[in-house]
């Protein structure tokens, strides 16, 4: 338990009531009878703030923060990677995909698809994204909720039930905007108590010296080995940015938020200031994981598995009043995930097959049909909670593996086909079911590896990142041999939304600001060599 006094519980009472305040009054001032772009858009007229804060908050949930934190007390700063290279696939958003998508004014990411190749690889993207949305994100929420609460000292169902019936709740009445400025809000709660907590570990251990020399060298190195087998320099180099490609650039969860700016300027600044802010978890997630394996060294500090590194460093370092700080921004990193995935899985749903299914459908009623499909989403979320205690940790990971397997193909078809006019809708479909046939073979093998030989074992077992770039390349090599093969596409369907040079680098305080960024990442790089 964290020991929680009433100064603590008043904090996050006082947290609990700002949301619901925020959310409540977003709600009534937009009205339930708005239209898609209000509801499923936000209107489409955020600021880069809003939107780069949602971009963070939406990110760090729960358990990417105790995960962080766990990672580093048990290898030391190399999973921030992940964090820093997400910085150049955020300045990827802002300066190439952007403009494409506000141009071609979509409200999905397999929209986008339907206008660059067809109706095929819309519905292919609408229903593996809501599946991996269902089996991946809402579950591992729901997972980190119950031991939130257990860890706090609450009952797992009623906490559980709790958040994701009020999450769900001003998500179903206030749409995107409610979800974007509680996310702003979650943003501010996250960085606070996140840096409250490095800071008190810092002074426990003695400054960042002491941490070094406690912790070891290999703690403090961002690069590790080719035969590393989490995280290998050539893993990150060039298997990270893909996964970053697929997540950050052309998943519906994250690409919402730019949509939803009023123009190509504010969408892209959002994503850069959402790069700045991608800087912070190695110093406020990452590091305070190592600060508690330091404690843990000189027996101030004691947990059984990495990740009650976390929990451990709340329960033991923080006062009174800071706690009930951090535990909030527990729940911050819970309900701006969940809320996210809620409204992203129902504009989907919304837009994507009902909409298709009833095209004559109007505004209003398609509006209704997203707020009724996330209140079954908060039904099938509830009826998960008792099946988490019943998902093995392995099973667990390898439902999470799910999206390393499945977004090589996905990244292709956007990437290239942004840049590349001949690519055609053969050509996408083939890449597409190509790897998504070797994303699962792959998950199989990993699952069964022990019974495997040969090839088949080495596939299974090669890191995952790895496989990420071998599928990659494959993906893009059949993209490109089918769609020469076959027929030209109607370029007259999509002239609008292809590169051309006059595209890019057209704001010199962007540009500036995107170089700035960049020369923060290489100097992180160059410092934890």
């Amino acid at each position: 338990m964290f020991g929680l006094n009433y100064i603590d519980i008043s904090l996050i009472v006082l947290y609990f009531i700002i949301i619901f305040g925020v959310a409540i009054y977003i709600s009534f001032k937009e009205k339930l009878g708005r239209d898609t772009s209000s509801y499923f858009l936000g209107g489409r007229d955020m600021g880069w703030f809003v939107i780069g804060a949602s971009l963070f908050a939406s990110n760090i949930g729960a358990e990417h923060l105790v995960g962080l934190a766990g990672s580093g007390a048990s290898g030391g700063i190399a999973v921030a990677q992940f964090e820093i290279i997400s910085g150049i696939i955020l300045l990827l958003l802002g300066w190439v995909f952007v403009p494409f998508y506000l141009k071609s004014g979509i409200y999905t990411m397999p929209e986008f698809l339907e206008i660059r190749y067809s109706k095929g690889a819309r519905i292919y993207l609408s229903l593996i994204s809501i599946i991996a949305y269902i089996l991946t994100k809402i579950s591992v929420t729901i997972a980190a909720t119950g031991i939130i609460f257990e860890a706090i000292g609450l009952d797992f169902w009623s906490g559980a039930v709790a958040i994701i019936v009020a999450t769900g709740l001003y998500t179903m009445l206030g749409g995107l905007k409610a979800v974007l400025y509680t996310d702003m809000i979650q943003m501010f709660i996250l960085i606070i108590s996140s840096i409250l907590i490095t800071w008190i570990g810092l002074r426990h251990i003695g400054g960042w010296a002491e941490l070094q020399s406690t912790a070891g060298p290999d703690f403090f190195s961002i690069w590790k080995p080719l035969n590393h087998p989490e995280f290998p320099w050539t893993g990150i180099i060039f298997g990270a940015p893909i996964l970053g490609v697929w997540y950050w650039c052309t998943d519906q969860f994250i690409v919402q938020r730019v949509l939803a700016a009023k123009d190509i300027k504010n969408a892209r600044r959002g994503a850069i200031f959402g790069g700045y802010l991608k800087m912070l978890p190695l110093f406020i997630f990452v590091i305070p994981g190592i600060i508690a394996y330091a404690l843990s060294q000189k027996g101030i500090l004691s947990y059984g598995s990495a990740d009650q590194a976390f929990p451990s460093l709340v329960r033991t370092l923080l006062p009174p009043g800071i706690r009930g700080l951090v535990i909030a921004g527990l729940f911050a990193a819970l309900m701006s995930s969940l809320s996210s995935v809620f409204n992203s899985c129902s504009t989907l749903f919304t837009l994507d097959i009902y909409k298709k299914i009833k095209p004559q459908s109007s505004e209003k009623r398609l509006v209704m049909v997203g707020q009724i499909v996330t209140f079954f989403l908060v039904i099938l979320g509830v009826l998960w909670i008792p099946f988490i205690d019943n998902i093995s940790n392995r099973l667990f990971t390898y439902l999470q593996s799910v999206q390393a397997y499945i977004s090589p193909p996905i990244a292709a078809v956007f990437l290239l086909g942004i840049f590349f006019k001949r690519l055609n809708a053969k050509g996408a479909m083939a890449s597409l079911l190509t790897g998504l046939g070797l994303g699962t073979a792959r998950l199989y093998g990993e699952i069964n590896k022990e019974s495997l030989s040969g090839s088949f074992f080495y596939l299974s077992n090669i890191n995952f990142l790895h496989f990420a770039i071998l599928l990659f390349v494959l993906c893009v090599a059949i993209l490109i041999l089918v769609s020469l093969l076959t027929k030209e596409p109607d370029y007259t369907k999509f002239e609008n939304i292809t590169y051309n040079k006059t595209t890019l680098f057209d704001d010199k305080q962007d540009v500036w600001l995107s170089a700035l960024l960049l020369i923060i990442i290489i100097s992180t790089w160059v410092f934890f060599s």
